[in-house]
């Protein structure tokens, strides 16, 4: 299975090298409210080296929660964000999972800053969610789980 995306203008693309559509948590926090114009966005936490891109990708960096460096792609023609790495979690890469070709067949496992969740969006029952961001262990508890649902 080739698991393609892109931006919206279709000037970059990109391919990742895993098996099945990534498991995806959506994070409500304010900034990705603010960055998505929505009400939540959703992400995929991938091994930076998953991701090939193509086209005219330009960086952004920033400094994230705690100091640490966020390095943004972004299409340098339609500015849509396709992933960022940061300090943090070295080797590691978050995909913005709407940029997915098939992200209509994503349903997020886990979801973080719940404290910041429009307050007209329910999250499902028996989904996990934090009121901020979970703890390494709990968000692996949360991927097992939901490894174990598919």
């Amino acid at each position: 299975m080739t698991i393609k995306g892109g931006c919206r203008c279709g000037a970059v693309s990109y391919t990742l090298a895993i098996d099945a559509l990534p498991m995806v948590y959506a994070c409500h926090c304010l900034h990705c409210q603010t960055w998505s114009g929505s009400a939540f966005a959703q992400h995929a936490l991938l091994p930076e080296d998953a991701i090939t891109t193509s086209g005219p990708v330009i960086f952004y960096e920033h400094e994230g929660t705690g100091g640490h460096a966020s390095r943004q792609r972004i299409c340098g023609v339609c500015h849509t964000r396709i992933f960022n790495t940061n300090d943090a979690m070295p080797g590691f890469a978050i995909l913005r999972a709407g940029t997915l070709e098939d992200s209509h067949r994503l349903k997020p496992m886990a979801h973080i800053w719940v404290k910041r969740k429009q307050p007209w969006l329910a999250i499902p029952e028996g989904v996990p969610h934090w009121p901020e961001s979970p703890s390494p262990q709990e968000f692996a508890a949360a991927v097992q789980k939901a490894q174990g649902a598919t």
